[in-house]
Order: C-alpha cells, then structure tokens, then sequence
C-alpha cells in the first residue's frame, strides 16, 4: 500500500518540475456553501491539472532503459496531457489513447506536445495500449491503478495542509480514485484529523455502489459533463485505500454538476472544468453539509475546457 512517505519522496522528486499551486480563499462563495470555502487551484498548474504529479512520479521512478522504450497511456484527456508533456521533458516518445468523447482542446494539447494521439471507445482503451505494449514494447503509465501515479497525486494533499494548516475538509472529484486516495493518504501524513471526501458523478457513481457493497462494483459506461470522471469500475490498488483513508464519497447530478461549473466562474471568477467543480455541485445539492465555522478546500483538478462550453452552462 501507498504511505504518507511514498507521497514525502515523490514531492522531493517531482516538485522542481511543477508548480505549488496557490490554496485561494473564495469568500464570497461562504454563504451558498455553508463553509468557508478555499480552493487549491490546480487548474493553474503547468499543463492546467493534477494529472502532471503523477505523471512525472511515474516517469522519473523509471530506469532510463525502460524511457527508452517509449511509453502508452490511456486517458480522458489531462493523464495524457500530463504523459505527453513528461516525455517531452525527458525526450521520451508517447503514444496516448483516448476515448472518442475527449474534448478537442484535449486532443490538440497533447500532440502539441509532441505525442501520438490514437482515439477509440471507453471500454476498448486498455486493449488498444496493451497491444501497443505487447508490439512495440512500450512502458504502460496507468491512470491512476498505479503506486507511483498514486503517491505523486498525495503531493496536493500534503501542499494543502502546509499552506492551509487549519483546514478542516478537503474534496476532491473522484473517478477511478488515484487522486483521492493520494490525497487523503498525503493529507493525513501532515494531519490525521482532516477530512477527505470524494464527490462523482451521479450516472457513474462507482466508489458509492463500491463502497456499499464492501468490494469493487463494475457499472455500465456513462455519458456526463464531467468528462475526466467516467471510469467505470474503482482502481484495484485505489480501492482499499480509499476504503482506508477516505472518510466519505457523496456523488453529484448533471444538473448540479453544471450549476456548480457556471457558479463558480461566475461568483468565484476561476475557469476550471466541470469535473473540477463536482464537489461544489455535491455541496450545492445538499449531498454533504458544513458549519459556518468550517474551513473547507476544494481541489480544483483542472482547466482545460473552452470558455464557450462554461458560458453555455
């Protein structure tokens, strides 16, 4: 299992190469969400999400041999973004596989850097990258199934407990669960009383049928606005440690999901994707409460999305 410690390494590993993005207090969205409310905004981070922290974890615990060999990953479009842009960094050739509903501002982020894109259906992406691995020999990146992309996730949560001591809460969008159970492992290593809780989309709630059945649930694939969020079935490695770290997975309507994507560009000023404001449409909806006296941090997992899809909201 990930510890607190394999989260401390990776941040000595990879923190020269990103940013430590800022923890923003957003006061003016107190009193519709019932906390005072904080947002560690990783959608300003170098390639506009979270994904980049694993990434470069994985990659740079790698002998040079094995980057030789190029990699594959598959993604919904930021993981790719994140391989892509590691390679690049390290001369490493990537190929990336992506679902056919990836966003176009996705697609083009990731062969500006340089990588191959291949696009097919949801289901089919891991078989696609397998036989590129079986080929070509390639090193597969997982998306988040993976130690190494798990623990350089769990440096958000160790920056947001430095740079927010006090904080009480911290949320983050959850889909096959690398972040969240990152997070809350890094938190938790600086602060074992703060709170981690997960928010998911509502059409594809697999940590919450997961979790309620004591083992990981398999559910039919999903269409939602929080397009990075449609993993079907909870990571074998993220699953128990989530059911160890994570202290609740409340999930979130499309209708919420888009309500909390336009409130906060428009009451909190910040562009971040719908997937990133999930966890302030669980709030929005009712799904989880906090008192007034509560300091609350929700983890803004990226930006790439159009301004004219936020405004269409």
């Amino acid at each position: 299992m990930v510890t607190a410690q394999d989260v401390a390494l990776a941040k000595e590993r990879i923190g020269k190469y990103l940013y430590e993005t800022p923890v923003i207090r957003l006061q003016n969205l107190d009193e519709a969400l019932g906390c005072q409310v904080y947002v560690k905004a990783e959608n300003m981070q170098k390639t506009h999400s979270f994904k980049l922290r694993g990434a470069l974890n994985k990659f740079l615990s790698l002998t040079p041999d094995q980057l030789a060999k190029g990699v594959v990953a598959v993604s919904s479009g930021n993981h790719g973004i994140g391989v892509a842009y590691a390679a690049k960094m390290l001369g490493v050739k990537a190929t990336v596989v992506l679902t056919d509903t990836a966003p176009e501002i996705k697609i083009n982020e990731i062969k500006g850097l340089g990588a191959e894109v291949l696009l097919c259906e949801l289901n089919s992406r891991q078989a696609l990258a397998q036989s590129l691995v079986d080929k070509y020999g390639y090193i597969f990146i997982p998306p988040y199934d993976d130690e190494a992309i798990i623990a350089g996730q769990g440096t958000c949560g160790v920056e947001i407990v430095r740079q927010l001591p006090d904080v009480d809460v911290i949320m983050t969008p959850v889909s096959g669960g690398g972040l969240v159970s990152g997070v809350a492992i890094g938190a938790k290593g600086e602060k074992p009383s703060v709170k981690v809780i997960g928010a998911e989309p509502a059409v594809v709630a697999r940590y919450s049928k997961s979790l309620e059945a004591g083992e990981r649930v398999s559910l039919p694939k999903a269409a939602s606005l929080a397009d990075a969020l449609l993993v079907t079935q909870p990571g074998q490695n993220n699953f128990p440690l989530v059911q160890k770290y994570v202290d609740q997975v409340v999930s979130t309507s499309e209708e919420c999901i888009a309500k909390a994507a336009h409130f906060l560009s428009s009451e909190g000023k910040i562009v971040a994707e719908p997937a990133s404001s999930i966890t302030i449409g669980a709030v929005l909806e009712g799904n989880i409460r906090f008192g007034p006296e509560q300091k609350v941090c929700f983890l803004l997992s990226g930006g790439n999305t159009e301004l004219s899809f936020l405004a269409s909201l």
